[in-house]
This record gives C-alpha cells, structure tokens and sequence, in this order.
C-alpha cells in the first residue's frame, strides 16, 4: 500500500541555489557565475546544485558554498522555495534558495576561475537566468530585515573593524544614507560591540579605532530577554 502510494506519484529534481553576499570597499557584493554549460551556456546566475541522497538541504547550500569559496561553516538563511513549473528548461527542479554571508578577504580566491565565477556590485548586477533575480530581490529584503534585530552583518566583516567600515556596510545592505551621530550613539550601547585598543591607519594618519563583536556577550543578552 505505501509503495504504491509513493510509486504512483511523480519524481523530479531537487536543488538548492545561493545567493552569496560579500563586502568590499563599501559596496555590497553577489557572487554570480557565468555558465560554462548547457542551458543557457555564457549566460549570468546564481550558484547551485542538486541535494544527493545522503544530506539534508542546509548541508546541500553549505556544500555548494564551500566549493565555491573554500569556507566552511557559512552564515546560511533559507529565502524559500522556487517551483514554477517550466523554470528550469532541462527537467522539473524545484529549488530552495538560500542567502550567505561571509568575509570576501577569507575565500580561497583560486576557486574562483575554477568555477567562472566573479564578484559583481549589487546595484550592477547583469540579468540573471530563470528566477535568479527574483531570489536575489527576495534575500536582499530578508538580509533588511534580518540586520534590524540581529547583528548578522558581522558575518560580512572582518575580525577587527572600524565604526566607518560597519555603519557602510549597514547603509550598503539597506541601500540608504544613516546619520553618523545617531549611529555611532546606537552602537555605543551595544555591549557586544568592543572598543578594542588597536587603531587603523590606513585611511588616516590619526588612524581610527577597531571594534569587534563579541559572540558571547551577544549570546547572553539574548538568553537574558528569554
């Protein structure tokens, strides 16, 4: 009976695709690839891959992340699932997109050739194939909203940042400017947000502190609300 159930339902593919973001001189980054295969060969798109048998979907989109950038254990949020009928003109694939968050300067930059793969500003990205650019426009919205109650951009920093470095990143990902006085009196009160006692001067002879995020300290103010 349950066999039968199962046999005389249709099979078809089940893949993940990701939306890879990164940070760079002020800008918000996407990791696109030009495909150097069959459909749409020379064409623009997301990064993906079919889920096997053996993993789950967060260890499919951490595979095909890792592959693509030599990290491991990446910031991963599922945007959701992409199933139009036609979407894919090869077979019936149903995708899961996920969005990723990591530190452009950590990843193995040798992989990228590998891969035809290319960091593209977010505000310039080229047309994307399928329903790629609607998962881009649905992860951007998501990573809005995310930032706004938790402290997920510092996955796209460095260890050591400066307050400059982290209220653009923040106007990046938001895509608007954010007054300078009323940002710096907000992380202030960010306890998980440390003053360390080095200082960047690379952008000034003066030099400007760095900070870093404190996981801990985060990690308990959140069990306290709790």
């Amino acid at each position: 009976m349950i066999a039968n159930f199962y046999s005389q339902n249709p099979k078809f593919f089940l893949a993940v695709d990701c939306i890879i973001f990164g940070f760079q001189r002020g800008s918000l980054k996407l990791l696109l690839q030009q495909r150097n295969f069959e459909p749409f060969k020379g064409e623009w798109s997301l990064m993906g891959g079919f889920v096997q048998e053996n993993e789950s979907l967060d260890e499919a989109a951490q595979r095909v992340c890792s592959n693509l950038t030599g990290l491991k254990n990446i910031y991963l949020e599922q945007v959701g699932a992409f199933g139009t009928v036609n979407r894919d003109p090869g077979a019936r694939v149903v995708s899961i997109a996920y969005y990723a968050l990591l530190d452009i300067d950590k990843i193995n930059e040798n992989l990228m050739p590998e891969n035809d793969s290319y960091w593209e500003d977010i505000n310039q990205l080229p047309d994307l194939y399928f329903d790629h650019s609607e998962m881009v426009t649905k992860a951007r919205t998501q990573l809005k909203k995310k930032i706004a109650r938790a402290p997920v951009g510092f996955n796209l920093l460095p260890t050591l940042f400066t307050l400059s470095q982290l209220q653009s990143l923040y106007e990046a990902i938001l895509g608007e400017n954010i007054d300078k006085r009323n940002f710096r009196k907000r992380v202030e009160e960010m306890s998980f947000i440390e003053k360390t006692d080095q200082i960047d001067k690379t952008g000034s002879k003066r030099g400007a502190y760095l900070y870093r995020f404190n996981n801990k300290a985060y990690n308990k103010i959140q069990k306290f609300k709790l």
